[in-house]
């Protein structure tokens, strides 16, 4: 993380500077396996909470730190969840679901082919037997 001259965070995250890329949801190539991200972010706890030094109306919503670090392993500790990492996690879980989408979408196209299909068959019979 760089913090700028005029106080931003930045996440410093090119090809070039990660010291390691490897992780059991990562392949050997680097890829992530956005289905398991996915699986453990369904399977993951969520609540609203609030911090000891927040006003009683303030509240939160995420999950707990140490269910993030027993899933995904990211960051330097189970205390606390680093924006960059919840980023990339969100990101792979719109990829994963974006295959989804695709997949399902050709899976429906076809069906209502077949669907088409097997009508224009039935009203072909229909009107023979007549």
């Amino acid at each position: 993380m760089v913090v700028t001259p005029a106080g931003l965070r930045r996440a410093v995250s090119a090809r070039r500077r990660p010291a390691s890329l490897s992780d059991p949801a990562v392949s050997a190539d680097g890829a992530v396996h956005g289905f398991d991200v996915l699986r453990k972010v369904v399977e993951m706890p969520v609540s609203t909470w609030r911090y000891r030094s927040d006003p009683p109306g303030v509240r939160h919503l995420g999950p707990m730190a140490q269910d993030w670090w027993a899933a995904f392993g990211l960051g330097d500790s189970d205390r606390r969840i680093s924006p960059v990492d919840a980023n990339g996690v969100a990101l792979v879980c719109v990829q994963a679901l974006h295959r989804l989408l695709v997949e399902t979408q050709k899976e429906v196209g076809a069906l209502r082919g077949e669907v088409a299909r097997l009508r224009a068959v039935g009203t072909g019979t229909n009107s023979r037997s007549s």
